[in-house]
């Protein structure tokens, strides 16, 4: 772990109650004399360590099984080429070992989920009479894989145990070992508060322990340090696991609060909610928040609130990118859906972005089974079920533009913790959105005449005002001059905006919100001046 020392061997992190109680589950399943057990992990040496445990306690002995080692006493190294069994290497022959041993003893089989699916027809028929001769023995096969695959033959003989990743108390012990192991080298300082360790403990939810600790070891060795900027670093890692999925994408959020014009009522919900994922708001009894939907005009800040929304908070935000969610094998649609899911539960706490969920969902209400065999509305089924029911703090941060797409099951209580409608930019709020666009663009705005552009944008969204800014750089740009009010004018003058090619739309729009969504604006940012008056006057 240091430069100058040689760290030393990596200790077992103590069991939390919760391991505790998985320990206890496979205990009991041994001591039952369930024959066939299969642990579903990605941390196969954590799983060893409670078999051996469970083994010491109940006098039985453990032997391993792998496709390249054959079947081994428990702890056997790979450099022992004498150890070896060439032989048992067959996965059929290893079975008839297990069968040929007398003594009391646990069997665990790593990897073994290839020989459970496809052709292996002989593998599961025998797994399948071990099962019926294991259980007047002292003996149980214990399978540990990553993933879960079996033959619907095996399914009254196994038992399934999904062993999961480690909690905050898991972390915690890790942290405190490794701050102990460099505490003497001058070379690398620890500055960790109370908030800077909360925050790096919730970042490393997701990871096994073996990633943890390689990527503490790695901000040890990029940063000299363990403080605020290793959070990034875990991110950084977590990006490697979300872009192994396939089907959600880390967005690297630049986006902030500040990025955003107006919506003031909107941001201010979300101030009060981002402490919610703290160890002291759930002292204190709160839930994690389970979401919000986002519903209005194209264009108005629904999609930038969703990534300024990370920067907030400072967690993760996934996209979620449900096309990708229907493949074209009957069935894999729905398992992509539940994949994606655990994904994002395995990496929370974290943002799950659905952009367009009326695009996304709209199949789950037209169509039914008579175009795709029912496949939307299943899929849409299973992501309505895990907002309801999820336990994880994986906060949905949904938008649409056309509410009457939404099937109505979205719309209820209980799946958004708060549906906002946002609707065009007022006065104040486009005159804060040009001081945006403006300063993004390291325009000066104290010498342009903002009230003014305000009122001649109205009608107009956020990104057709940035639009009107751009299209005002290009022209002073290629004339060759300053910047001015002039320009912005003329390129407003220029514009049709969308309120006036989609206005029966979006009044419509403005009638379902009406009593049904909160509004992103407070009542004193609508107060609108006397526009027609107040243009006459500039």
């Amino acid at each position: 772990m240091t430069e100058n020392k040689t760290p030393p061997a990596r200790a077992a992190v103590p069991k939390t109650a919760q391991q505790a109680r998985r320990q206890s589950e496979l205990e009991v399943l041994i001591r039952a004399r369930y024959p066939l057990i299969y642990v579903v992990s990605w941390e196969e040496q954590r799983v060893l360590r409670e078999v051996n445990q469970i083994a010491e306690r109940l006098n039985k002995k453990v032997f391993e099984w792998s496709v390249t080692m054959g079947l081994v006493p428990g702890g056997t190294s790979i450099q022992s080429q004498k150890q070896r069994d060439t032989a048992s290497q067959d996965p059929l022959v290893a079975l008839d070992t297990v069968i040929e041993h007398v003594e009391p003893a646990l069997y665990v089989f790593k990897d073994f989920h290839p020989f459970l699916k496809g052709q292996n027809m002989s593998v599961v028929r025998r797994l399948r009479e071990i099962a019926e001769s294991l259980k007047n023995t002292f003996k149980t096969i214990v399978i540990v894989s990553p993933m879960f695959q079996l033959q619907p033959e095996l399914e009254k003989d196994l038992s399934i145990i999904d062993y999961h990743l480690p909690a905050e108390a898991d972390f915690s012990k890790l942290l405190d070992r490794i701050i102990g192991e460099i505490k003497d080298n001058p070379k690398l300082k620890v500055s960790l508060t109370d908030a800077v360790r909360e925050r790096l403990i919730h970042a490393m939810l997701g990871l096994t322990l073996a990633e943890a600790e390689n990527v503490l070891a790695k901000t040890l060795v990029q940063n000299r340090s363990l403080d605020a900027d290793s959070v990034d670093v875990i991110h950084g890692e977590k990006k490697q696991i979300i872009r192994k999925s396939g089907l959600l994408e880390y967005y690297d959020s630049e986006e902030d609060i500040h990025s955003v014009g107006g919506l003031d009522a909107l941001k201010d919900w979300l101030r009060r909610r981002g402490l919610a994922f703290t160890d002291s708001a759930r002292a204190f009894g709160l839930p994690a928040p389970k979401g919000v939907l986002l519903l209005g005009v194209q264009g108005c800040g629904k999609s930038l609130m969703a990534k300024a929304i990370s920067n907030v908070w400072k967690l993760p935000l996934l996209r979620f990118d449900v096309g990708r969610v229907f493949g074209s094998l009957v069935g894999s649609s729905e398992q992509n859906i539940r994949r994606a899911i655990q994904v994002a539960e395995s990496v929370s706490p974290v943002i799950l972005w659905l952009d367009e969920i009326d695009k996304a969902f709209r199949g789950s209400r037209s169509s039914g089974a008579s175009t795709d065999g029912g496949t939307s509305a299943r899929v849409f089924g299973t992501f309505l079920t895990w907002m309801s029911e999820k336990t994880q703090p994986v906060f949905v941060v949904a938008t649409a533009n056309d509410v009457q797409a939404l099937p109505p099951e979205l719309l209820r209580k209980g799946r958004f913790d708060e549906i906002f409608f946002v609707d065009l930019p007022s006065t104040m709020e486009r005159k804060e959105i040009f001081k945006v666009h403006l300063a993004k663009r390291k325009l000066a705005a104290n010498e342009l005449a903002l009230e003014k552009l305000a009122l001649a944008s109205n009608g107009f969204s956020g990104a057709e005002i940035e639009e009107v800014v751009v299209s005002a750089m290009f022209n002073v740009f290629y004339e060759k001059k300053k910047m001015t009010t002039e320009y912005l004018l003329r390129s407003i003058e220029q514009t049709v905006p969308l309120s006036k090619t989609m206005s029966e739309d979006m009044d419509g729009l403005r009638d379902w919100a009406r009593g049904r969504a909160r509004l992103a604006t407070s009542p004193e940012l609508l107060k609108e001046p006397d526009t027609e008056k107040r243009q006459l006057e500039l």
